[in-house]
């Protein structure tokens, strides 16, 4: 009498259903997952196109220069913590004041945002943002 012995399979791992369990994990990461979305510099701009003519004495000239050093109409040179009483003073004097903030295309981004949070803080609402060749 023979005895039919069954045979041992090998042990392994089913791996027919790897690629849907990846990708059901890829699906669960994208959906989970959050992107922070840097917001920018908050300013209105105004519609494209609009120009108006502004009489010179109401307007304030700052000039970034590369190395960060600022100048106010192209005359006084001003560092930055005292750049706000500056522009308060200017604001005082004169109430339709539009500050017009220029830099070169080497200044660092820091010291231009600097520049402009100092006007802001200074209570400047109408600022320009120009190009340096303006």
């Amino acid at each position: 009498m023979h005895l039919n012995r069954r045979q041992k399979s090998d042990p392994e791992i089913p791996t027919s259903s790897m690629a849907d369990i990846a990708f059901l994990l890829i699906v669960f990461f994208l959906v989970t997952t959050t992107m922070n979305q840097d917001k920018g510099i908050g300013m209105q701009l105004p519609p494209a196109g609009e120009s108006k003519k502004i009489q010179k004495k109401n307007i304030c000239n700052i000039w970034v220069n590369e190395s960060g050093q600022i100048l106010i109409n192209l005359e006084d040179q001003v560092p930055l913590t005292q750049l706000r009483a500056n522009i308060e003073q200017r604001i005082a004097a004169n109430e339709k004041l539009i500050v017009s903030l220029k830099a070169s295309e080497e200044t660092p981004y820091e010291d231009f945002i600097n520049v402009l949070d100092e006007i802001k803080l200074a209570g400047a609402d109408k600022i320009s943002l120009a190009s340096p060749e303006q």
